[in-house]
């Protein structure tokens, strides 16, 4: 269970490639930029959704 408390900080690492992917291809003039700002907004959503429930599930291991 331990490793399940880190893995929410991988979203945030994909949001942060996938911004910089969205930077680089609006400077090349792409269209498929939004696609990847599109994404980097998902992962930052899931990483506050994954840390809002394991701390949830956290402070219900807790009082048992």
């Amino acid at each position: 269970m331990g490793i399940l408390k880190y893995t929410q900080y991988v979203y945030i690492l994909f949001a942060v490639f996938f911004i910089y992917d969205g930077i680089i291809k609006v400077n090349e003039g792409n269209d498929t930029s939004t696609l990847s700002f599109i994404i980097a907004g998902l992962a930052v959503f899931m990483f506050f959704f994954r840390r809002k429930y394991a701390r949830k599930f956290d402070d219900r291991n807790k009082k048992q």
